[in-house]
Parts: structure tokens; sequence; C-alpha cells
């Protein structure tokens, strides 16, 4: 058993599983604020329903989510201590941040909006649910902070210090505004952040239509797909201009990434886009390719002439492994594509008021719910394969990243050990949904007691 292999796979299970639950906070988080503020406007008590539901969905999974983030930070210390080592100087001050200017942001308004319903002002009650909404999304922030940095290192110098006898080089901040915004940090965090909305507003559109379909609490079920179709448009198409731009910082940045993303073997002009097909790395070609000619030199250079470097321009063993990039890329493109079909026709139906005449959308919008959760996770599994044959881009191999001292047998012990566990969580996250979407929301009218 090779450990480096098994502790790849294990962060990996762990931080998909876990992210499973951030985007939907955060996308719910505004839709959340959004309710409050046109309550707020207009005191109209479909909107204060609509808070109160969504926001009992966000506790659960927030909750959930806490839960399945805490084991991430202590596979740094006991399968990565090199790369602990290695980056100790430059993540301490990010991580921390998202603690204390995040976390505790967001969790200490959730409890106003759960439990201070009658005890604060409406004005206060929507000032929480903005808190709550701003504190997932820096939450955030800081993460990809962390992250991009590996793509992208800044703001560093290399030092080497004498341990045990051994030298030992590590990364030492120089600068932390150079580090903090690297040159991915910006164009990577929005990418996060549209993609995170996305799951949000299809998750209300979609469990919307779903309960519309079997008859439970349509009168409220149809005010939430109202809601959502527009913000869900916008999102999407906001969310595409700006993996764009993303685009073009990787083909700067990382164009060994973007090689492999898209399939290209030599450096060219008019570098065609691959739409289907299958790299062959042992030939260094693409099987069964179906192209677009010149339109990835378009994209990232905006002209047809564009020259974008190839595969075969770096040493295999520094390319990052190119059918598993290439297709995950591919797998959030494709599915990108048809949440904007999904979109599109809910508008269009939406604008003819037929939105909640056509069943067959209805089971579209419905069956689309994971589909925004599986693009998030195959975009950062196209983000970190990508990046490899680096734990931190040109700096830190991943092989020399690891724990010396922990055998794979114990890896794979605590690989199964995460399997259930993550198993019984995801089971217990989807019985308390359940539950919640049966018992539906509270009832329309003014509540007693309500602070004014």
């Amino acid at each position: 058993m090779d450990a480096v292999l098994l502790a790849r796979i294990q962060f990996a299970l762990t931080i998909m599983f876990h992210y499973i639950f951030p985007p939907l906070t955060i996308g719910l988080g505004w839709m959340i604020f959004m309710y409050n503020t046109r309550y707020q406007e207009n005191g109209n008590p479909v909107f204060r329903q609509l808070a109160r539901f969504w926001t009992r969905i966000f506790a659960i999974t927030f909750i959930v989510g806490v839960a399945t983030g805490i084991t991430m930070e202590f596979q740094f210390g006991t399968n990565w201590a090199g790369y602990s080592r290695f980056v100790g100087d430059i993540f301490g001050a990010p991580l921390a941040a998202e603690g204390i200017f995040a976390f505790f942001l967001e969790s200490s308004f959730l409890g106003i909006l759960l439990y201070g319903r009658k005890k604060v002002s409406q004005r206060m009650y929507w000032f929480s649910s903005l808190m709550v909404a701003l504190g997932a999304t820096f939450s955030a922030f800081w993460i990809v902070v962390a992250n991009s940095w590996q793509q992208t290192p800044a703001g560093y110098e290399i030092v080497t210090e004498l341990v045990n006898g051994v030298e030992v080089s590590r990364a030492q901040l120089t600068n932390f505004w150079e580090a903090v915004f690297n040159p991915s940090t910006l164009p990577r965090y929005f990418h996060v952040v549209t993609g995170a909305l996305t799951v949000g507003v299809f998750f209300i559109l979609g469990t919307s239509a779903w309960q519309v379909l079997k008859g439970r609490h349509v009168a409220f079920a149809r005010h939430s797909m109202r809601t959502a179709i527009v913000p869900c448009f916008m999102v999407i198409m906001l969310t595409m201009f700006v993996g764009h731009h993303h685009g073009h910082q990787v083909a700067e940045t990382q164009p060994a990434k973007l090689a492999a993303f898209e399939g290209i073997w030599e450096t060219q002009t008019h570098a065609p886009m691959m739409l289907f097909g299958w790299p062959n790395e042992v030939k260094e070609k693409n099987d069964f390719a179906i192209r677009i000619p010149g339109m990835v030199s378009l994209f990232i250079g905006g002209k047809f002439d564009t020259e974008v470097q190839g595969l075969k321009d770096f040493a295999p063993e520094d390319r990052p492994p190119v059918a598993l990039s290439f297709w995950s890329f591919h797998l959030m493109f494709y599915m990108g594509m048809w949440m904007a079909l999904v979109a599109f026709l809910g508008v269009v139906f939406w604008l003819t008021r037929k939105l909640l005449d056509h069943k067959v959308y209805l089971w579209a919008a419905a069956l689309t719910v994971p589909i925004p959760f599986l693009a998030n996770e195959v975009g950062w599994m196209a983000a970190e394969v990508g990046r490899q044959p680096w734990v931190v881009y040109g700096l830190l191999r991943t092989e020399k990243a690891i724990s010396a001292s922990v055998p794979a047998g114990q890896v794979l012990a605590s690989i199964i050990m995460f399997s259930l566990i993550y198993s019984l969580l995801f089971g217990l996250w989807i019985y308390l949904l359940r539950r919640q979407f049966h018992k539906g929301p509270e009832p329309i009218e003014p509540i007693e007691g309500e602070a004014a």
C-alpha cells in the first residue's frame, strides 16, 4: 500500500464530504437575507415565513458542516507533517482569521436568527441575517486564501533550518498582504462564492419543485420557487463569467493545469476546445476527440492566434494526471450548461406565468438539486488534481509533504473509520432535512409577542 496515495484519498474523502455543506450555507444565507430584506421593506408575511423555514434548513446544515470540518485540520498534523512544517508560518494567520472573524460572526448571529425573534427588533433580526450571510462568505475567503497560496505562492521566502541535525526548508512569510492577495486568490474566491450561491438557489428551487410534485405545502413551495428562479438564472450566468476570468488566471500562472483541463499536448496557436474525448497519456494524444477549432486560444487571449502551452513542454514527472484533470473539468462544464438551461427555461415559464403548469420542468428542477453540489465537487477536484505533482506549486512536491512516521495501514484504517462516520452523518442530515420538509413552514399568521 502506498501511504502517499492513501493519505491523499483520505484528505479527498474528508474535504469532499465536508464541502457538501459550506456552499449550501453560503447560498441559503444570502437567500435568507433577501427574504428578511423584502419583509423589512413591505411587511409581506410570506417573506417572513420563507426566511424562518430556510433558516431552520440552514441551521441543520451548518451544524453538520462544523462537525465534518474539524477532522481536516487534524490531518495536517497527522498525515501531512512535511506540509505543515513547510507552510505553517503562512497558514497560521488565515486559518486563525477564519475562526475569529468569520466562524464566530456566523455562529453568534445564527443564534439570534434561531432564538431571538421574540427578543429583538425586526431591524436587529434583519441585521443578524446579514451578519450570518457575511460570516459564511468571509469564512470561505480565508480558506480560499490558504488554498490559493498553494496554487500561486507569494509574499514569502524560503529559509533553511537545522532540525535534529538535518537541514529542513520552509516558507517564511515576508509580506502578509502579498500572501493573502496572491495572483489566484480573488479569481478563485469569486468562483467559489458564485458556485456556492448556485448551490443555494438551485436547492431552494429544486426542493420546492419536489414539494409541489408531491402535493405538500404547495402554496409555500410555489412562493419558494418564484423567489428562486430569477436568482438561479443570474447566479449561473455570473458563475460562468467568473469561471471564464479564472481560466485566464490559470493560463498565466499554471499552464500545465490548463493544458490538462483542455487536453492540449502541443504548444500551438488556434488551440481547439475539446468538447469530448479521452486523453491518452501513453501516446500523448486524445482519442475520440470532438473539437471546436481555435476556441481555447480565443477564450484565453481574446484572439485565435493566442499561443497556448501544451503538456509536452513539461517533463512527464511535472504533469498533472491528465485524464482525471480533463474529466473533472469537463464534468463541471457539462453540469454548468445543464443548470443554465434549467434556469433559462424557468425564467421563460416565469415570465409567461406558466412556471408551475409544466410538470416536466418541475421534475427537471427537482432532479437538478444534486447537480450544483457535484459541480462544486468536481470543480475542486480539477483545481487540486491539476496542481499535482505539487502540494505547493513549484515549491513542495506531494510525496515530500507526507508524514513519514504514519504507516499506510493506519491511514487505511482511518479511511474506513471516516467512511462509516460520514455515512452516518450524511444519513442523519438527510433524515433531519426530510423531517423539516415534511413538517413544512410555520403558519403565516402573525405570532403574538414578536418584537416590533
